[in-house]
Protein backbone atom coordinates (compact mmCIF):
# COMPACT_ATOMS: atom_id res chain seq x y z
CA UNK A 1 0.00 0.00 0.00
CA UNK A 2 1.24 3.16 -0.71
CA UNK A 3 1.21 5.82 2.04
CA UNK A 4 1.05 9.66 2.11
CA UNK A 5 4.96 11.05 2.63
CA UNK A 6 4.36 12.34 6.21
CA UNK A 7 3.38 8.86 7.13
CA UNK A 8 6.73 7.84 5.36
CA UNK A 9 8.49 10.61 6.90
CA UNK A 10 7.12 9.84 10.42
CA UNK A 11 7.96 5.78 10.46
CA UNK A 12 11.25 6.55 9.45
CA UNK A 13 11.61 9.10 12.01
CA UNK A 14 10.23 6.41 14.46
CA UNK A 15 12.78 3.83 13.24
CA UNK A 16 15.92 6.09 13.74
CA UNK A 17 14.85 7.15 17.87
CA UNK A 18 14.06 3.30 18.14
CA UNK A 19 17.97 2.78 16.94
CA UNK A 20 19.10 5.73 19.15
CA UNK A 21 17.37 4.17 22.67
CA UNK A 22 19.03 1.00 21.03
CA UNK A 23 22.14 2.41 20.78
CA UNK A 24 21.90 3.79 24.40
CA UNK A 25 22.52 0.55 26.09
CA UNK A 26 25.08 -0.75 24.11
CA UNK A 27 26.62 -3.46 26.34
CA UNK A 28 30.48 -2.95 25.48
CA UNK A 29 30.59 0.61 26.38
CA UNK A 30 27.93 0.28 29.33
CA UNK A 31 30.89 -1.64 30.80
CA UNK A 32 33.68 0.40 29.54
CA UNK A 33 31.85 3.72 31.22
CA UNK A 34 31.60 1.66 34.15
CA UNK A 35 34.86 -0.13 35.09
CA UNK A 36 37.91 1.93 34.54
CA UNK A 37 41.39 0.78 35.05
CA UNK A 38 43.83 3.28 37.08
CA UNK A 39 47.12 1.58 37.31
CA UNK A 40 47.17 -1.87 39.40
CA UNK A 41 43.45 -1.06 40.43
CA UNK A 42 39.81 -1.10 39.08
CA UNK A 43 37.36 1.52 39.55
CA UNK A 44 33.70 0.60 39.47
CA UNK A 45 31.03 3.12 39.42
CA UNK A 46 28.71 5.26 37.30
CA UNK A 47 24.90 5.64 37.33
CA UNK A 48 24.62 7.92 40.27
CA UNK A 49 26.39 5.77 42.33
CA UNK A 50 29.91 5.98 44.47
CA UNK A 51 32.61 4.31 43.33
CA UNK A 52 34.15 1.11 44.63
CA UNK A 53 37.90 0.52 43.94
CA UNK A 54 39.36 -2.89 43.82
CA UNK A 55 42.98 -3.41 44.03
CA UNK A 56 44.08 -5.76 41.71
CA UNK A 57 47.39 -6.78 43.73
CA UNK A 58 45.28 -8.82 45.70
CA UNK A 59 44.10 -11.21 43.67
CA UNK A 60 46.50 -14.24 40.91
CA UNK A 61 44.31 -13.82 37.99
CA UNK A 62 40.51 -12.86 36.52
CA UNK A 63 38.32 -15.58 35.59
CA UNK A 64 35.03 -14.49 33.49
CA UNK A 65 31.50 -15.90 33.02
CA UNK A 66 28.24 -15.07 32.32
CA UNK A 67 25.19 -15.35 30.24
CA UNK A 68 22.50 -13.47 28.07
CA UNK A 69 21.16 -11.72 25.05
CA UNK A 70 24.22 -8.81 25.91
CA UNK A 71 26.75 -10.96 27.56
CA UNK A 72 28.96 -11.19 24.20
CA UNK A 73 30.18 -7.48 23.90
CA UNK A 74 30.25 -7.24 27.54
CA UNK A 75 33.37 -9.32 27.73
CA UNK A 76 35.18 -7.79 25.03
CA UNK A 77 35.07 -5.03 26.97
CA UNK A 78 36.60 -6.74 29.69
CA UNK A 79 39.03 -8.76 27.59
CA UNK A 80 40.01 -5.62 26.49
CA UNK A 81 40.20 -3.71 29.86
CA UNK A 82 41.74 -6.51 31.47
CA UNK A 83 43.45 -8.41 29.12
CA UNK A 84 46.82 -10.29 30.68
CA UNK A 85 45.01 -10.48 33.85
CA UNK A 86 42.10 -12.95 32.37
CA UNK A 87 42.88 -16.35 32.77
CA UNK A 88 39.78 -18.01 31.32
CA UNK A 89 36.22 -17.78 31.02
CA UNK A 90 32.89 -19.52 29.54
CA UNK A 91 29.98 -17.08 28.52
CA UNK A 92 26.71 -18.54 27.20
CA UNK A 93 24.80 -16.42 24.38
CA UNK A 94 21.96 -17.06 22.20
CA UNK A 95 22.67 -18.31 19.03
CA UNK A 96 23.43 -15.28 16.82
CA UNK A 97 24.30 -12.87 19.57
CA UNK A 98 27.95 -14.21 19.39
CA UNK A 99 31.19 -12.39 19.35
CA UNK A 100 35.06 -12.66 18.46
CA UNK A 101 36.84 -13.34 21.32
CA UNK A 102 40.65 -14.05 22.11
CA UNK A 103 40.11 -15.68 25.66
CA UNK A 104 36.91 -16.17 26.92
CA UNK A 105 34.94 -18.85 25.40
CA UNK A 106 31.26 -17.99 23.52
CA UNK A 107 29.10 -20.90 23.80
CA UNK A 108 25.61 -20.78 21.74
CA UNK A 109 22.82 -22.04 23.50
CA UNK A 110 18.36 -22.04 22.75
CA UNK A 111 16.72 -19.21 23.96
CA UNK A 112 13.77 -18.82 25.65
CA UNK A 113 13.40 -22.30 25.55
CA UNK A 114 17.10 -23.82 27.25
CA UNK A 115 18.60 -26.55 25.56
CA UNK A 116 21.20 -29.05 25.51
CA UNK A 117 24.39 -26.76 25.04
CA UNK A 118 23.06 -24.21 27.94
CA UNK A 119 23.32 -27.03 29.72
CA UNK A 120 26.84 -27.62 28.67
CA UNK A 121 27.99 -24.30 29.07
CA UNK A 122 26.31 -23.88 32.42
CA UNK A 123 28.04 -27.01 33.38
CA UNK A 124 31.19 -25.22 32.35
CA UNK A 125 30.58 -22.41 34.42
CA UNK A 126 30.04 -24.16 37.35
CA UNK A 127 33.19 -26.08 37.54
CA UNK A 128 35.28 -22.41 37.06
CA UNK A 129 33.47 -21.15 39.95
CA UNK A 130 34.27 -24.39 41.92
CA UNK A 131 37.93 -24.01 40.98
CA UNK A 132 38.30 -20.34 42.35
CA UNK A 133 39.88 -19.66 45.22
CA UNK A 134 40.58 -16.77 47.71
CA UNK A 135 42.83 -15.25 45.40
CA UNK A 136 40.86 -15.41 42.37
CA UNK A 137 38.68 -11.87 41.07
CA UNK A 138 35.26 -13.34 39.25
CA UNK A 139 33.65 -11.15 36.81
CA UNK A 140 30.21 -12.15 35.85
CA UNK A 141 28.36 -10.58 32.96
CA UNK A 142 24.20 -10.99 33.55
CA UNK A 143 21.71 -9.77 30.73
CA UNK A 144 18.47 -10.34 29.28
CA UNK A 145 17.92 -14.17 28.64
CA UNK A 146 20.16 -15.40 31.41
CA UNK A 147 17.58 -17.65 32.99
CA UNK A 148 17.12 -19.76 29.44
CA UNK A 149 21.00 -19.41 28.73
CA UNK A 150 22.30 -20.77 32.10
CA UNK A 151 20.32 -23.65 32.84
CA UNK A 152 21.17 -26.54 34.86
CA UNK A 153 18.38 -28.97 36.34
CA UNK A 154 18.34 -29.49 39.95
CA UNK A 155 18.28 -33.05 41.46
CA UNK A 156 16.42 -35.76 39.62
CA UNK A 157 14.96 -32.68 36.85
CA UNK A 158 15.58 -33.29 33.31
CA UNK A 159 16.29 -30.70 30.35
CA UNK A 160 13.14 -31.94 28.71
CA UNK A 161 11.05 -31.20 31.95
CA UNK A 162 12.25 -28.14 32.41
CA UNK A 163 11.66 -27.50 28.56
CA UNK A 164 7.83 -28.37 29.29
CA UNK A 165 7.46 -26.45 32.46
CA UNK A 166 9.23 -22.85 30.47
CA UNK A 167 6.66 -23.60 27.44
CA UNK A 168 3.54 -23.90 29.93
CA UNK A 169 5.01 -20.66 32.10
CA UNK A 170 5.43 -18.23 28.89
CA UNK A 171 2.25 -19.79 27.31
CA UNK A 172 -0.12 -19.28 30.03
CA UNK A 173 1.03 -15.41 30.38
CA UNK A 174 3.02 -15.66 33.56
CA UNK A 175 4.96 -12.59 34.50
CA UNK A 176 8.83 -12.80 34.32
CA UNK A 177 9.21 -12.75 37.95
CA UNK A 178 6.77 -15.45 38.94
CA UNK A 179 8.65 -17.66 35.32
CA UNK A 180 12.13 -17.28 37.42
CA UNK A 181 10.77 -18.10 40.67
CA UNK A 182 9.90 -21.47 39.66
CA UNK A 183 13.42 -21.50 37.53
CA UNK A 184 15.40 -20.66 40.65
CA UNK A 185 14.34 -23.42 42.85
CA UNK A 186 14.64 -25.87 40.22
CA UNK A 187 17.88 -25.29 39.30
CA UNK A 188 21.43 -25.97 40.58
CA UNK A 189 22.73 -22.25 39.06
CA UNK A 190 20.15 -19.38 39.70
CA UNK A 191 18.83 -17.63 42.93
CA UNK A 192 22.12 -16.80 44.34
CA UNK A 193 23.51 -20.38 43.85
CA UNK A 194 26.35 -19.54 41.57
CA UNK A 195 27.72 -16.97 44.16
CA UNK A 196 27.49 -20.17 46.91
CA UNK A 197 30.02 -21.93 44.55
CA UNK A 198 32.38 -19.01 43.71
CA UNK A 199 33.04 -18.46 47.19
CA UNK A 200 35.42 -17.85 48.94
CA UNK A 201 36.80 -16.00 45.24
CA UNK A 202 35.39 -12.30 45.03
CA UNK A 203 33.32 -11.89 42.51
CA UNK A 204 31.79 -8.31 40.57
CA UNK A 205 28.92 -9.00 38.81
CA UNK A 206 27.44 -6.65 36.15
CA UNK A 207 23.96 -6.64 35.16
CA UNK A 208 22.02 -5.58 31.90
CA UNK A 209 18.45 -5.18 33.59
CA UNK A 210 15.49 -6.63 31.57
CA UNK A 211 13.30 -6.46 34.50
CA UNK A 212 10.44 -4.30 35.37
CA UNK A 213 11.88 -2.36 38.31
CA UNK A 214 15.34 -3.70 37.56
CA UNK A 215 15.15 -6.23 40.51
CA UNK A 216 18.85 -7.77 40.34
CA UNK A 217 17.16 -11.11 41.97
CA UNK A 218 14.99 -11.18 39.01
CA UNK A 219 17.14 -10.45 36.19
CA UNK A 220 18.57 -13.82 34.66
CA UNK A 221 17.16 -15.39 37.98
CA UNK A 222 19.95 -13.85 39.87
CA UNK A 223 22.72 -16.73 39.99
CA UNK A 224 25.22 -14.01 42.05
CA UNK A 225 21.70 -12.39 44.27
CA UNK A 226 20.35 -13.31 47.61
CA UNK A 227 16.79 -14.98 46.41
CA UNK A 228 14.05 -13.49 48.47
CA UNK A 229 11.54 -16.26 46.64
CA UNK A 230 10.70 -19.57 48.66
CA UNK A 231 9.64 -23.03 47.08
CA UNK A 232 6.05 -22.06 48.96
CA UNK A 233 6.31 -19.02 46.52
CA UNK A 234 7.09 -21.30 43.43
CA UNK A 235 4.32 -23.42 44.22
CA UNK A 236 1.80 -20.97 44.77
CA UNK A 237 2.58 -19.92 41.20
CA UNK A 238 1.59 -23.06 39.31
CA UNK A 239 -1.40 -23.09 41.58
CA UNK A 240 -2.14 -19.58 40.09
CA UNK A 241 -2.15 -20.83 36.67
CA UNK A 242 -3.80 -24.03 37.24
CA UNK A 243 -0.84 -25.82 35.73
CA UNK A 244 -1.52 -29.32 35.18
CA UNK A 245 1.36 -30.86 33.08
CA UNK A 246 4.17 -30.19 35.75
CA UNK A 247 6.33 -33.19 35.40
CA UNK A 248 6.08 -34.92 38.56
CA UNK A 249 9.82 -34.80 39.21
CA UNK A 250 9.56 -31.20 39.58
CA UNK A 251 6.65 -31.45 41.75
CA UNK A 252 8.50 -34.04 43.84
CA UNK A 253 11.36 -31.20 44.12
CA UNK A 254 9.43 -28.39 44.91
CA UNK A 255 7.60 -30.54 47.37
CA UNK A 256 10.74 -31.56 49.39
CA UNK A 257 11.82 -27.83 49.42
CA UNK A 258 8.72 -27.08 51.06
CA UNK A 259 9.01 -29.78 53.52
CA UNK A 260 12.48 -28.41 54.27
CA UNK A 261 14.12 -31.71 53.39
CA UNK A 262 16.52 -29.67 50.69
CA UNK A 263 17.91 -26.34 51.30
CA UNK A 264 16.45 -23.33 49.92
CA UNK A 265 18.12 -20.73 48.03
CA UNK A 266 20.88 -18.53 49.61
CA UNK A 267 19.09 -15.47 51.09
CA UNK A 268 20.00 -11.86 52.51
CA UNK A 269 22.58 -11.35 55.14
CA UNK A 270 24.13 -14.98 54.10
CA UNK A 271 27.96 -14.38 54.76
CA UNK A 272 28.65 -15.53 51.32
CA UNK A 273 27.29 -12.32 49.66
CA UNK A 274 29.81 -10.15 51.45
CA UNK A 275 32.03 -11.29 48.64
CA UNK A 276 29.83 -10.11 45.83
CA UNK A 277 29.26 -6.87 44.29
CA UNK A 278 26.41 -6.16 42.43
CA UNK A 279 25.86 -3.37 39.71
CA UNK A 280 23.12 -2.87 37.23
CA UNK A 281 24.80 -0.83 34.38
CA UNK A 282 22.08 -0.12 32.09
CA UNK A 283 18.44 -0.18 32.33
CA UNK A 284 15.14 0.71 30.48
CA UNK A 285 14.79 4.11 31.47
CA UNK A 286 18.23 4.65 29.47
CA UNK A 287 16.63 3.84 26.51
CA UNK A 288 13.82 5.90 26.77
CA UNK A 289 15.46 8.70 27.58
CA UNK A 290 18.01 8.45 24.40
CA UNK A 291 14.19 8.02 22.43
CA UNK A 292 13.49 11.41 23.76
CA UNK A 293 16.55 12.89 22.98
CA UNK A 294 16.18 11.78 19.67
CA UNK A 295 12.77 12.61 19.49
CA UNK A 296 13.53 16.27 20.35
CA UNK A 297 16.22 16.35 17.26
CA UNK A 298 13.57 15.40 14.95
CA UNK A 299 11.21 18.39 16.25
CA UNK A 300 8.71 16.11 18.12
CA UNK A 301 7.28 17.11 22.06
CA UNK A 302 8.25 13.92 23.50
CA UNK A 303 7.05 12.39 27.24
CA UNK A 304 7.77 8.89 28.56
CA UNK A 305 4.91 7.83 30.21
CA UNK A 306 6.79 5.28 32.22
CA UNK A 307 9.91 2.04 32.25
CA UNK A 308 7.01 -0.20 34.10
CA UNK A 309 4.38 -0.83 31.73
CA UNK A 310 3.55 -4.33 32.59
CA UNK A 311 0.04 -6.47 31.52
CA UNK A 312 -1.54 -8.30 28.78
CA UNK A 313 -0.49 -7.35 25.68
CA UNK A 314 -3.55 -6.25 23.84
CA UNK A 315 -5.01 -4.37 27.12
CA UNK A 316 -1.72 -2.21 27.25
CA UNK A 317 -2.49 -1.65 23.75
CA UNK A 318 -5.28 0.15 24.23
CA UNK A 319 -4.21 2.29 26.61
CA UNK A 320 -1.43 3.21 25.04
CA UNK A 321 -4.01 4.23 21.67
CA UNK A 322 -6.63 5.98 23.87
CA UNK A 323 -3.90 8.27 24.73
CA UNK A 324 -2.77 8.55 20.75
CA UNK A 325 -6.70 9.56 20.50
CA UNK A 326 -6.80 11.96 23.11
CA UNK A 327 -3.63 13.88 21.30
CA UNK A 328 -5.69 14.26 17.95
CA UNK A 329 -8.81 15.30 20.20
CA UNK A 330 -7.71 17.87 22.83
CA UNK A 331 -3.94 18.04 22.00
CA UNK A 332 -3.92 16.55 25.47
CA UNK A 333 -1.03 15.00 27.25
CA UNK A 334 1.69 16.24 24.39
CA UNK A 335 0.16 18.63 21.91
CA UNK A 336 1.26 17.71 18.01
CA UNK A 337 4.17 16.93 16.92
CA UNK A 338 4.13 14.39 20.00
CA UNK A 339 6.09 11.21 20.26
CA UNK A 340 5.12 9.63 23.27
CA UNK A 341 7.28 6.81 24.86
CA UNK A 342 6.84 3.73 27.21
CA UNK A 343 9.16 1.07 28.15
CA UNK A 344 8.73 -2.26 29.95
CA UNK A 345 7.51 -5.75 29.30
CA UNK A 346 4.25 -7.12 28.66
CA UNK A 347 3.09 -10.45 28.35
CA UNK A 348 0.79 -12.55 25.98
CA UNK A 349 -1.53 -15.01 26.95
CA UNK A 350 -1.32 -17.47 23.85
CA UNK A 351 -4.54 -18.69 22.67
CA UNK A 352 -4.13 -19.49 18.84
CA UNK A 353 -1.44 -20.91 16.65
CA UNK A 354 0.37 -18.57 14.87
CA UNK A 355 3.62 -16.84 15.11
CA UNK A 356 4.29 -13.74 16.92
CA UNK A 357 5.79 -11.95 20.09
CA UNK A 358 4.71 -9.30 22.34
CA UNK A 359 5.63 -6.30 20.48
CA UNK A 360 4.05 -7.50 17.07
CA UNK A 361 1.07 -8.42 18.80
CA UNK A 362 0.75 -5.46 20.41
CA UNK A 363 1.23 -3.40 17.18
CA UNK A 364 -1.72 -5.62 15.43
CA UNK A 365 -4.01 -4.71 18.61
CA UNK A 366 -2.86 -0.69 17.88
CA UNK A 367 -3.56 -0.73 14.21
CA UNK A 368 -7.13 -2.04 14.98
CA UNK A 369 -8.06 0.88 17.51
CA UNK A 370 -5.64 3.27 15.21
CA UNK A 371 -8.30 2.08 11.90
CA UNK A 372 -9.80 5.45 10.33
CA UNK A 373 -7.85 7.87 12.16
CA UNK A 374 -6.15 10.49 10.31
CA UNK A 375 -2.73 9.51 8.59
CA UNK A 376 -1.04 11.35 11.02
CA UNK A 377 -0.13 8.70 13.63
CA UNK A 378 1.58 5.67 14.25
CA UNK A 379 2.79 3.26 16.59
CA UNK A 380 5.64 1.26 16.76
CA UNK A 381 6.59 -1.38 19.57
CA UNK A 382 10.26 -3.20 19.37
CA UNK A 383 12.51 -5.21 21.75
CA UNK A 384 15.76 -3.81 21.91
CA UNK A 385 17.33 -7.31 21.37
CA UNK A 386 15.90 -7.44 18.18
CA UNK A 387 14.37 -10.53 18.53
CA UNK A 388 10.45 -10.68 19.20
CA UNK A 389 9.49 -14.20 20.37
CA UNK A 390 10.38 -16.54 18.43
CA UNK A 391 10.85 -14.14 15.11
CA UNK A 392 13.32 -12.57 13.68
CA UNK A 393 11.65 -9.16 13.78
CA UNK A 394 12.49 -6.80 16.68
CA UNK A 395 8.43 -5.95 16.66
CA UNK A 396 6.36 -3.53 13.90
CA UNK A 397 5.26 -0.36 13.16
CA UNK A 398 1.82 0.49 12.62
CA UNK A 399 -0.65 3.51 11.21
CA UNK A 400 -4.22 4.05 10.16
CA UNK A 401 -3.92 2.26 7.03
CA UNK A 402 -2.12 -0.91 8.32
CA UNK A 403 -6.12 -2.65 8.48
CA UNK A 404 -6.89 -1.66 5.21
CA UNK A 405 -3.53 -2.50 3.59
CA UNK A 406 -3.93 -6.28 5.45
CA UNK A 407 -7.84 -6.17 4.07
CA UNK A 408 -6.46 -5.80 0.29
CA UNK A 409 -3.83 -8.32 0.49
CA UNK A 410 -6.97 -10.61 1.98
CA UNK A 411 -6.19 -10.85 5.44
CA UNK A 412 -8.36 -9.91 8.81
CA UNK A 413 -6.03 -8.46 10.92
CA UNK A 414 -8.74 -9.07 13.93
CA UNK A 415 -8.83 -13.04 12.97
CA UNK A 416 -4.99 -12.96 12.78
CA UNK A 417 -4.75 -11.00 15.96
CA UNK A 418 -7.07 -13.69 17.31
CA UNK A 419 -4.96 -16.67 16.13
CA UNK A 420 -1.61 -14.63 17.66
CA UNK A 421 -0.52 -14.73 14.19
CA UNK A 422 0.94 -10.90 13.99
CA UNK A 423 4.21 -12.00 12.58
CA UNK A 424 2.53 -13.37 9.28
CA UNK A 425 0.22 -10.38 9.16
CA UNK A 426 3.00 -8.03 9.44
CA UNK A 427 5.06 -10.51 7.12
CA UNK A 428 2.62 -9.43 4.60
CA UNK A 429 2.20 -5.79 4.78
CA UNK A 430 5.70 -5.31 4.97
CA UNK A 431 5.59 -3.82 8.81
CA UNK A 432 7.99 -5.64 10.84
CA UNK A 433 10.41 -3.97 12.20
CA UNK A 434 13.61 -5.10 11.37
CA UNK A 435 17.13 -4.61 13.38
CA UNK A 436 18.59 -8.03 13.12
CA UNK A 437 20.31 -9.69 16.88
CA UNK A 438 21.50 -6.28 18.69
CA UNK A 439 23.41 -7.94 21.57
CA UNK A 440 21.59 -6.55 23.95
CA UNK A 441 18.35 -6.38 25.78
CA UNK A 442 16.80 -3.76 28.31
CA UNK A 443 12.71 -5.30 27.80
CA UNK A 444 10.90 -3.39 25.28
CA UNK A 445 10.19 0.36 23.73
CA UNK A 446 6.87 1.70 22.39
CA UNK A 447 6.60 5.09 20.32
CA UNK A 448 3.24 6.84 19.52
CA UNK A 449 4.01 9.57 16.90
CA UNK A 450 1.66 12.50 16.44
CA UNK A 451 1.62 15.00 13.78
Amino acid sequence: MKRPDLLRTMRGDAEKIFLAAVERVNPYEAVKGFVRRAGGKLILGGLGRGETEIDLARFDSVVIVGGGKATAPMAKALEDLLGERVRKGVISVKYGFTEKLSIIEVMEAGHPIPDENGVKSTRRILDILKESGERELVFSLISGGGSALLPQPAGGITLAEKQAITKSLLDCGATIEEINTIRKHISAAKGGQMARLAYPATTVNLMLSDVIGDRMDVIASGPFVPDPSTFGEAWEIIEKYKLRDVPESIRAHLQMGMEKKLPDTPKEGDPLFEKVHNFIIGSNILALEAARAEAEIRGYRPLILSSTIQGETKEVAKVHTAILKEILDSDNPVPPPACIISGGETTVTIRGKGLGGRNQEFCLAAALDLAGLPPRALVLSGGTDGNDGPTPAAGAIVDPLTVEGGAEAGMDAAAYLENNDSYHFFERTEELLLTGPTKTNVMDVRLMLVR
